[in-house]
């Protein structure tokens, strides 16, 4: 009968914790002492991935669905009409566990309701990841949820056994998160963020001067907005991530469409999702903005401020600045050359070893994985640009979309033709 409930909880309470996306399991490096459970070195019953492409698999659960709070836009909201559960400490533990041990998982995403009020909340956050760690020698990944409110001293100590934190933001600005949830307000937020980056960047320097110093929240810490639930354009969105990426030191900004629940006349009507294509272009904007070199005014402007959906963030970049190009990856700096749609960083490093040895012409980027259907019309040799130099942004627009459209077209055939 104990038994039956537990798992009566787990449905109820892993159902309400998959609204929350801010999960991931890089760069974590605590590792396996002796013969204790589980290893986070690199590795994190939901699936996500480390930022070298790995898919690890987390037990991802709320504490409890009881809250304290009305945010319109959360399905675990107080005057919700769902059922509610909450676990105890020990019954995560066990959970945890003896998923650990069936090879189920390979660590924990543990957020939840407010209970009572957040001290109280976020006091049994941490007693769970401390039994795990100090009683059960559990060293695999850990994710908690950082309660806004929460003491410093809490805080502190939750970045003592995790391995990751977040403090989520829920809505991209003030003015919306007052709307949709008249309690809460970004300075709740802000200040704990804060205070982790600053414990962060403490104890790495700590671990300089002395090997043996703890561990502090090593896989840093990371956030979430909730998009579509209100007007923010994009140009709002990728400003509030770039604010985080630069002055908190933020790991991830995860973008979490909106997904209707139930009817409130703040929000939009039931049956109109967010499209997953706009999360889609959102991450491909920050994935720019972390890692090639771009700012967020060069991806979307008050001229421009929403992303493209029918092309990706770098292709819309590049049509808009067609006087960049043609590119010659043979002298062009790696900046340059991460600018060229079709052109990941990866093979953007490699072109730049490559053109030591030899002058690279079209062949040679196809054995180095880039798109080239796609980069060709920004490459200075046999491009378009040579052959036809009156084509437009429009017209290299739409030959690159005709490609993809028969590209998909002849995959499905081939999927029909296996039947």
């Amino acid at each position: 009968m104990v038994q039956e409930r537990v798992m009566e909880k787990l449905a109820i309470l892993a159902d309400a914790a998959k609204y929350d996306v801010s999960c991931s399991s890089s760069n974590s490096t605590r590792k396996n002492k002796g013969k204790g459970l589980g290893d986070a070195s690199g590795n994190g019953i939901c699936h996500a991935y480390t930022e070298d492409g790995r898919c690890v698999s987390l037990l991802k659960i709320l504490l409890t669905n009881h809250c304290i709070f009305d945010c319109a836009y959360c399905v675990s909201r107080k005057s919700n009409d769902i059922k509610r559960a909450a676990f105890t400490v020990q019954e995560v533990v066990d959970l945890t566990i003896g998923f650990y041990r069936r090879n189920y998982i390979e660590g924990l995403f543990l957020s939840s309701g407010i209970f009572d009020n957040p001290d109280y909340t976020m006091e049994r956050l941490v007693r769970i990841a401390k039994k795990l760690r100090l009683e059960e020698n559990f060293n695999g990944y850990i994710h908690l949820k950082a309660i806004p409110g929460a003491s410093a001293e809490l805080l502190k100590e939750a970045g003592l056994y995790a391995d990751r934190l977040s403090v989520n933001v829920e809505m991209p600005t003030e003015q919306s998160l007052k709307l949709l949830a008249p309690d809460k307000n970004h300075i709740d937020v802000i200040k704990p963020m804060e205070y982790l980056k600053n414990e962060i960047v403490g104890y790495k320097e700590e671990k300089k001067l002395n090997y043996k110093a703890p561990l502090f929240a090593p896989a840093g810490q990371s956030t979430q907005m909730v998009i579509g639930a209100t007007k923010e354009n994009d140009l709002e969105i990728l400003g509030m991530a770039n604010y985080f990426y630069e002055q908190m030191n933020m790991k991830r900004v995860y973008y979490s469409g909106y997904v209707p629940i139930s009817y409130d006349n703040r929000l939009p009507a039931i049956g109109t999702p967010v499209p997953m294509i706009r999360e889609n272009r959102l991450y491909q904007a920050d994935w720019l903005i972390r890692f090639y070199g771009f700012n967020v005014n060069e991806i979307v402007g008050f001229n421009q401020p929403n992303l493209d959906l029918d092309i990706d963030p770098k292709l819309g970049w590049a049509l808009r600045n067609l006087e960049q190009f043609p590119v010659d990856v043979n002298t062009a700096d790696l900046q340059l050359i991460l600018r060229i749609p079709g052109i990941g960083v990866s093979s953007a490093k490699k072109i730049v070893a490559a053109r030591k040895f030899k002058k690279l012409k079209p062949e040679d980027l196809q054995k180095l994985g880039i798109a080239y259907s796609r980069s060709k019309y920004f490459l200075a040799f046999a491009s378009p640009f040579q052959l036809q130099r009156d084509l437009t942004s429009i017209q290299i627009k739409d030959h690159i979309l005709k490609m993809q459209n028969s590209k998909y077209k002849n995959d499905f055939s081939n999927q029909l033709a296996l039947f």
